[in-house]
């Protein structure tokens, strides 16, 4: 039992330290695994397509099984799917979430609750106010806000001037998230990028500026799409995406021909939300090409999370076909990512290009 006790209070403070980005990056930053270098079969499925419909019983139930894990990693994976497919009959399960032990797993269900507007969980919600953890509180105020009391914008807008790093990192996502276009939040936003801050506190503001729809942002983000690192990268392609300009676009296009998988991948997804296939091509090759042949447990689980989001977005039959290899794949977060991709296949409906 002292050993049980003392693994979870490990696990707690990992969680604790972690920052909570509740965007595809809760995937990168929470994926885990050994160096066993398992490969990934690259046999093409018979000419034929899959009915999305019959795989929705399996993506819910990998969903709700999700919310349950005892990992929280995986319950903050299972929210997130939830949120981002608006898959509002699986809120009540979030709901009980708001009370669950682990801060990144509360921070998540209040986003949640905030993102779907779930009016059922504001009492809920209300009584995070008064967490112990300041990213948990500065959640609930942005729910509170998307419910309707739109003085709690202030609270998580005066984060961002917090001497915590990962507070002030998700407060300029929570400015981003919330819509707020007025001169104090680009302000406060913009202030961040000239202060002293840790990259993650840039990159998330940069990208909080560009969900804003402020195009002065395009500058410093393209700094981040010829980082030389990966990761940085992958930060500014979502930028990119939610700025959604011609001009971004465009730069999204061409980070298709990143030398990097996950990247190109990332930038793949990222045109499939702005409805153009271009980046299809990109993810038939994972399949045609083995391109994660050789990868250990732990990089194979990144692409498939990776290639199953990018199947979401981009939607095409030739795509979606692989989808029910990727819902019982051996990784949980690879599951929920395909569910996720299932979900959004179903609701997306908006013409492609």
């Amino acid at each position: 039992m002292k050993n049980k006790s003392k693994n979870t209070k490990k696990q707690k403070a990992k969680c604790t330290r972690l920052i909570v980005t509740y965007a595809i990056m809760t995937y990168a930053i929470f994926a885990f695994g050994c160096n066993k270098p398992p490969q990934m079969q690259t046999t093409v499925p018979r000419p034929g397509t899959v009915s999305v419909d019959t795989l929705i019983p399996e993506a819910t139930r990998i969903v709700r099984e999700g919310l349950a894990d005892e990992n929280p990693l995986i319950r903050v994976n299972a929210i997130e799917a939830v949120a981002v497919t608006r898959q509002i009959r699986l809120m009540p399960k979030v709901r009980r979430l708001l009370k669950d032990e682990f801060v990144p797993v509360r921070f998540v269900a209040a986003l949640a609750v905030g993102d779907l507007e779930y009016s059922l969980a504001e009492s809920s919600v209300a009584q995070l106010l008064k967490d112990e953890n300041e990213n948990v509180r500065i959640a609930a105020a942005y729910a509170r806000a998307r419910l309707g009391s739109p003085d709690s914008l202030k609270l998580f807008r005066s984060a961002i001037a917090s001497n915590d790093q990962t507070v002030r990192a998700n407060a300029a996502l929570l400015l981003g998230k919330s819509g707020d276009k007025s001169d104090l939040t680009r302000k406060a936003l913009w202030w961040t990028l000239s202060r002293d801050s840790d990259d993650k506190v840039i990159f998330q503001a940069a990208e909080a500026i560009a969900m804003l729809g402020d195009e002065r942002i395009i500058p410093r983000v393209w700094t981040m799409l010829i980082s030389k690192y990966a990761d940085v990268r992958v930060i500014g392609i979502r930028a990119m995406g939610a700025l959604g300009t011609r001009e971004a676009k465009n730069a999204l296009i061409t980070m298709l021909d990143d030398d990097i998988l996950e990247v190109r991948l990332a930038a793949a997804e990222q045109l499939g939300m702005l409805k153009d296939t271009i980046g299809e091509p990109e993810v038939l090759d994972v399949f045609t090409k083995n391109l994660t042949a050789g990868l250990n447990k732990k990089a194979l689980e990144r692409v498939n999370v990776r290639t199953a989001l990018a199947i979401g977005r981009i939607g095409t039959p030739r795509l979606i076909k692989f989808l029910p290899r990727f819902l019982k794949d051996e990784s949980k977060p690879v599951r929920i990512a395909a569910a996720m991709a299932v979900f959004q296949c179903i609701t997306d409906e908006r013409p492609r290009i």
